[in-house]
C-alpha cells in the first residue's frame, strides 16, 4: 500500500498542472536523509522554516514603519504571511505545488536586515570592500548555514528547489549573485517561485497604502493620484456603497485591489502558459523571462503606484528621519563589533575565525530585531548601561 508521503505524493501527480514541480521529482538535499513517512519534501522545509529562530524573528524587524510607532503596522513576519497566502491563491488558480510556493514565501525575507532597507543598504555600504549585502543571498546564507538544526549539519538541509527559488527571487537579467553558479543560472525559475515573485510585489504595494494612511502619511484622497487605487476604491463603493469610517473604506479598497490584481495575473498568466505551449517543468526552466505576471495594463498601474509610494511615503520626511537613525545605529555596530570582535558573544567570535570578521559581524547584525540592535547600541554606546 506504501506510505502515507508516497499516497500524498500520487495525490499530488493527479491534482497538479503539468508545468507543477512535484515534491517526489525534487533534486534532494545537499546532505541526504531518510524520507519521512507521512510529509512530503516540500512540507518538511515549510515546517522546518516555520520553526526556525530567523522566521520567528521577523515578528520584531521592520518593514517601512519602526514597531516603536504603534503595534499595527505590517512587519516582517506579517508581510510574509500576507505575501504567502497571495502567493497560494495564485498558485491554487495556476494548478501549482501549494507546498512548495508556501515554504518559499516564507523563506524569501529571512535574510532581511533590522529596520528594513535602511538596515540592508547600511550593511551593504560597510561590506562593499568585501562582497556586498543583498537580503536574498543573506536568505539563502540563512537557510544554508547559519540556521542550525542539527549539530552534524549547517543550515536548515532544505530542498534544492526551496533554496534555488531563494536565491533567484526577484532576480534581475543583470545580476547574477556568486550563490547563483550553485543553481544553474541557465535555467529559469520555477513557477512556484515566480508566483511568490509577483505576490511579493502585491502585498507590499496593498499593505502599504494601508500603513501609510494608519500612520497619517498619506490620505485616501492623495491616494487617488493611482489609476490602480482609483479603480479599487471604486470597486470597493460599487459593492459596499459609501462606508462613512476611514479606516473601513481603506480596507475595503485594499481588499479590491488584491482582488483586481490577483484576478489579472491568473487570467495573463494562463493565457501566456497556453501560448507558449508550457507543459512541463522543463519547459518553465528553458523559457526565457518571468512567465507568471500582469497584464501590460496593470503592470503600468503597479508601477505608477509603487513610483507614488517610494516618492510619497518611502521617502516621506518622517521616514526618512527614522532610515537616518536605524543606518547610524547599523553602521555604528558593525564599526564597533569589527574593531574589537571580542565584544561579540562567543559563539560570533568563533564565527569571525569560520567566515571572516567582516561576513560574520555582518551575519550577527543582519540576524538582529529592530529591539535587539537598539539594546546592543546602548550596552556599547552609553557609559552605564549594562553589559
Amino acid at each position: 500500500m506504501g506510505s502515507i508521503r508516497e499516497r500524498l505524493e500520487a495525490e499530488e501527480r493527479g491534482r497538479l498542472a503539468p508545468y507543477a514541480m512535484a515534491s517526489a521529482d525534487s533534486r534532494g538535499r545537499a546532505a541526504p536523509e531518510p524520507e519521512h513517512p507521512y510529509r512530503t519534501r516540500f512540507q518538511r522545509d515549510r515546517d522546518r522554516i516555520v520553526h526556525a529562530t530567523a522566521f520567528r524573528r521577523l515578528e520584531h524587524k521592520t518593514q517601512v514603519l519602526l514597531n516603536a510607532h504603534g503595534d499595527h503596522y505590517r512587519t516582517r513576519l506579517t508581510h510574509t504571511l500576507e505575501a504567502a497566502q497571495i502567493a497560494r491563491t495564485l498558485g491554487r488558480g495556476l494548478g501549482l505545488n501549494e507546498d512548495l510556493i508556501e515554504a518559499v514565501a516564507l523563506a524569501h525575507d529571512l535574510g532581511h536586515a533590522p529596520f528594513g532597507h535602511a538596515g540592508g543598504e547600511a550593511l551593504d555600504g560597510c561590506l562593499r570592500e568585501h562582497g556586498g549585502f543583498e537580503h536574498n543571498r543573506q536568505s539563502l546564507r540563512v537557510v544554508e548555514l547559519l540556521e542550525r538544526r542539527h549539530p552534524e549539519v549547517r543550515g536548515l538541509n532544505l530542498t534544492y528547489e526551496v533554496q534555488e527559488s531563494v536565491i533567484k527571487h526577484g532576480l534581475e537579467e543583470d545580476r547574477r549573485p556568486p550563490e547563483l553558479e550553485r543553481y544553474r543560472p541557465e535555467e529559469g525559475p520555477l513557477l512556484e517561485a515566480q508566483v511568490v515573485d509577483v505576490a511579493d510585489g502585491l502585498a507590499y504595494l496593498a499593505h502599504d497604502c494601508d500603513d501609510a494612511v494608519r500612520f497619517g502619511l498619506l490620505t485616501p484622497e492623495e491616494l487617488c493620484a493611482s489609476a490602480l487605487w482609483r479603480r479599487a476604491q471604486q470597486a470597493a463603493a460599487q459593492r459596499h456603497g459609501t462606508l462613512g469610517e476611514r479606516d473601513l473604506a481603506v480596507k475595503a479598497a485594499v481588499r479590491r485591489l488584491l482582488d483586481l490584481a490577483v484576478t489579472d495575473v491568473l487570467e495573463t498568466t494562463r493565457a501566456r502558459l497556453a501560448e507558449r505551449g508550457i507543459d512541463s517543468v522543463a519547459a518553465v526552466r528553458a523559457s526565457r523571462g518571468y512567465l507568471v505576471g500582469p497584464s501590460a495594463a496593470l503592470a503600468a498601474e503597479l508601477a505608477e503606484l509603487k513610483a507614488f509610494l517610494f516618492e510619497r511615503y518611502y521617502r516621506h520626511w518622517r521616514v526618512m528621519r527614522m532610515v537616518r537613525k536605524a543606518q547610524q545605529v547599523v553602521v555604528r555596530l558593525f564599526e564597533a563589533f569589527v574593531a574589537e570582535p571580542r565584544t561579540l558573544p562567543q559563539r560570533w567570535q568563533a564565527w569571525c575565525e569560520q567566515a571572516g570578521r567582516e561576513r560574520a559581524v555582518a551575519d550577527y547584525i543582519a540576524g538582529m530585531t529592530d529591539r535587539y540592535a537598539q539594546r546592543e547600541y546602548r550596552r556599547l554606546f552609553e557609559p552605564f548601561a549594562l553589559p
